[in-house]
């Protein structure tokens, strides 16, 4: 018998849009060769999906000054409108106002440090240390419903 066309896992709840987009974004970075080398690449990949989708985007999905305003406050690092301009120019090279996902992995892929990623680095430092479950409760199950 012909084996079935793999279904992607995990397919039960709608997931949102930008999800989906994001995920189609992680297998082109899966499939560059720039990357090839990189360690544990897919897994790094799916942390940075869940980090960008963290800031509040923009109606387009990308990182805006208000995103990066709220996530630095949220981190209890707030910063001048000069400096969150500088951080996202930082990461696009000065040619958008705002942060693609693909500029995100660029980013946290790259050799140069941005401030953005210092900070990313460090949430994520500080979330490990601290073992807070951060985001929304986990799902449910049917049979747990009283």
């Amino acid at each position: 018998a012909m084996a079935a066309p793999r279904r992607p896992s995990g397919g039960g709840l709608r997931r949102a849009p930008q999800d989906g987009r994001l995920e189609e974004i992680n297998k082109e970075f899966l499939c560059d060769p720039k990357f090839s080398n990189e360690k544990d690449l897919e897994e790094k990949l799916a942390v940075f999906k869940e980090k960008y989708m963290e800031f509040d985007l923009n109606n387009q999905g990308e990182i805006d000054l208000m995103s990066v305003k709220r996530m630095m406050e949220k981190l209890g690092a707030p910063k001048t409108h000069l400096e969150l301009k500088k951080m996202i120019s930082e990461v696009t090279g000065g040619v958008s106002d705002t942060i693609s996902y693909q500029d995100f992995v660029n980013m946290m892929l790259g050799k140069r440090s941005a401030v953005l990623k210092l900070v990313m680095m460090f949430e994520g430092k500080a979330n490990e240390s601290n073992q807070k479950p951060s985001g929304p409760p986990p799902e449910r199950d049917i049979a747990s419903l009283p």
